[in-house]
């Protein structure tokens, strides 16, 4: 289940752009569209598979965060590949709260340009590339990470948010 508003591009040209919507999963088989999702800002992270180390860490820090970025009223959104049920069995392991979403044919991810060429041990082949996506009230894209380290990234997202917030640049 999947629709999408916008098409593939490198992520530095969605800057100021409307953030493509989507339709998709949790793990319980829930579908969650980012059109009808209400906050003052909002992240999208995308991470390239369930129950890795990297992605495990990211994954933690948001969820031990997450009342935080509640009581700022923003959604965390993360979003990979799989289905529900590898997230339903990374979350229980792992005991996360935070909002995990299927995007099995990474249609998604190549709209918002997570999507692309990596290399692991000198090999080169196609996945997720760890990407986190800013947006402001109305879902437009103000700010990107990219190649992001998992162990700091979470508190750096909050170092964003909350001059924007005190500022009221939503």
């Amino acid at each position: 289940m999947l629709m999408l508003s916008g098409c593939w591009m490198a992520t530095n040209n969605l800057l100021g752009t409307q953030a493509p919507n989507f339709l998709l999963k949790d793990k319980d088989g829930k579908p969650h569209a980012l059109n009808l999702m209400h906050g003052d800002f909002f992240v999208v992270y995308f991470y390239p598979k369930d129950d890795t180390p990297g992605c495990t860490i990211e994954a933690k820090e948001f969820t031990a965060h997450l009342s935080k970025f509640k009581r700022l009223n923003v959604p965390v959104i993360g979003i990979s590949g799989g289905d529900e049920k590898t997230k339903k069995k990374f979350c229980e392991k792992h005991k996360l709260s935070v909002l995990l979403l299927s995007d099995p044919d990474f249609s998604v991810c190549k709209a918002y340009g997570a999507y692309g060429k990596k290399s692991f041990l000198g090999k080169q082949f196609m996945g997720i590339l760890r990407t986190t996506f800013l947006l402001d009230k109305s879902k437009k894209i103000i700010k990107v990470y990219e190649n992001v380290k998992p162990e700091t990234h979470v508190v750096d997202v909050l170092k964003d948010i909350l001059p924007r917030i005190s500022a009221g640049k939503h």
